[in-house]
């Protein structure tokens, strides 16, 4: 069940209404989020729910011991455990394929001819964000940051919360946790706000990410040799707004679904190609993944304190993988690793950030980041250089489509509006009479029902 399908235009009402009935009643309410959560993930694969309760029950015991736990030694042990189950199980699934091949190429390399043994199990939707949220807790709780969630009910939910369960944000536990102890509060200002951020997920997803990946992208990157250099370029640009749009738009319909919920989950992107560095980039991107990987990976790994070039490499590295097991991925976290070293450097030798610096300093950084897109958009080597050699060779002539410089005319657009512009449009359209916003998202829900029929799912379910 995709959030842009039907079925989930359906869903999400029944599951609200029965909530909002239920929430005063602490039992009931957790049992209809789980019920619901499960319900949501297991009409992807019914099978693969277990390894979330798998997780669950795991994280959850882990945490009971730590907080009975006084000996550090037992402690240790109790989040290593954690973290080597649910790693191993991300690597299992994930990477387990992909780390026999690089061994296959090894191997050869050396003249051997040993064929190790390969799994064709599918690749659970959702694993990597999960993982990452249910980690969160255990080592939270190591930590002694946040204290033990004594409800298997309540941890549970936690760690299968539907709105952002497949692709995030990634909800730690000490923002979550608390949310699930009190009554929630649903009003009626909540719920237009909650609506509102689901349409306008929607609109990024169907009017602006869909469109650009069919009248430019898929085609493109699917055949660059059949294209010129200028067709190449304009569809590497519409990637990256088709990338943005699709994920954000994920993200606003999270945040919306649990709004109507009563709940907060954070905001995961803030106009992220206006950034002025790659280091501003990554704190308005995946925001929810570059922060935790700071705080569990970079800090740990010493930071700023010590081998700060190594660290900030290998987390790159670690976050490039955590995207999907291939090549490019690693490749891409690699890139961004550097730029990321290089802008540390170049921080420390100044350069100002204000007045007429500021709209170069930002095409800059767009222009490191939109290459970095080609890494992460390409499927193989041959694609890439079948890509690179289509650009050099020049050529200005176009084959796209009309309207597909209108749409990603739009997507700029709506990039680089003001973020106060927006807020203010949405606070006056939530502010209308709820007959007319219900004729509003009545017509719209018609319009994304027709144009959803053969919408593909948005990019991030693959990690």
């Amino acid at each position: 069940m995709n959030f842009n399908s039907p079925q989930y235009l359906f869903f999400l009402p029944v599951v609200a209404l029965v909530f909002a009935s239920l929430r005063r009643r602490e039992g009931p309410r957790d049992l209809v989020l789980l019920v619901a959560s499960y319900m949501f993930y297991m009409s992807w694969n019914w099978k693969y729910a277990g390894l979330i309760a798998f997780s669950t029950l795991v994280d959850f015991q882990v945490g009971k011991a730590l907080g009975r736990s006084t000996s550090e030694r037992t402690r240790w042990a109790l989040v290593t455990l954690s973290l080597v189950t649910n790693l191993g199980l991300l690597a299992l699934f994930k990477y387990w394929n992909f780390f026999l091949d690089t061994a296959n190429d090894g191997l050869a390399l050396l003249g051997a001819e040993i064929t190790l043994p390969y799994h064709e199990l599918l690749l659970p939707v959702g694993i990597s964000f999960y993982t990452f949220q249910t980690l969160s807790y255990t080592i939270d709780v190591y930590r002694r940051q946040i204290p033990v969630e004594e409800n298997l009910a309540r941890f549970a939910v936690f760690v299968s919360f539907f709105p952002q369960l497949v692709a995030g944000p990634i909800v730690r536990a000490s923002e979550f946790l608390p949310q699930l102890r009190t009554v929630p509060v649903i009003d009626e200002e909540r719920v237009r706000y909650g609506l509102w951020r689901i349409f306008r997920g929607l609109a990024k997803k169907v009017i602006l990410a869909d469109l650009l990946a069919n009248f430019a992208v898929d085609a493109v990157f699917a055949n660059p040799q059949a294209f010129s250099a200028l067709d190449l370029l304009l569809a590497l640009y519409a990637y990256a707004f088709q990338i943005y749009n699709d994920f954000s738009g994920y993200s606003d319909i999270a945040i919306g679904s649990a709004a109507l919920l009563g709940f907060h989950i954070p905001e995961n992107f803030n106009r992220p190609y206006l950034s002025r560095n790659v280091r501003e980039f990554w704190t308005r991107w995946h925001i929810s993944l570059s922060s935790w990987l700071r705080d569990y990976l970079y800090i740990p790994l010493g930071g700023n304190r010590n081998r700060t070039t190594r660290n900030l490499l290998i987390t790159m590295l670690l976050g490039g993988l955590w995207h999907g097991a291939a090549i490019n991925f690693v490749l891409w976290g690699a890139y961004h690793g550097l730029l990321l070293i290089f802008a540390r450097g170049s921080d420390r030798h100044g350069g100002g950030k204000e007045g007429s610096r500021i709209v170069l300093q930002r095409l800059v950084t767009f222009h490191l980041v939109l290459f970095g897109w080609l890494l992460f958009r390409v499927t193989s080597w041959a694609n890439f250089t079948d890509f690179a050699g289509g650009v050099a060779s020049g050529g200005f002539h176009t084959q796209l489509h009309p309207l597909f410089f209108l749409i990603l005319g739009l997507a700029v657009i709506a990039h680089v509006t003001p973020q106060g512009f927006v807020e203010k449009v949405g606070d006056r359209f939530r502010r209308l009479p709820a007959p007319l916003q219900g004729g509003f998202y009545a017509g719209a829900i018609y319009m994304f029902c027709a144009a959803t029929i053969d919408s593909p799912s948005f990019i991030y379910f693959q990690f």
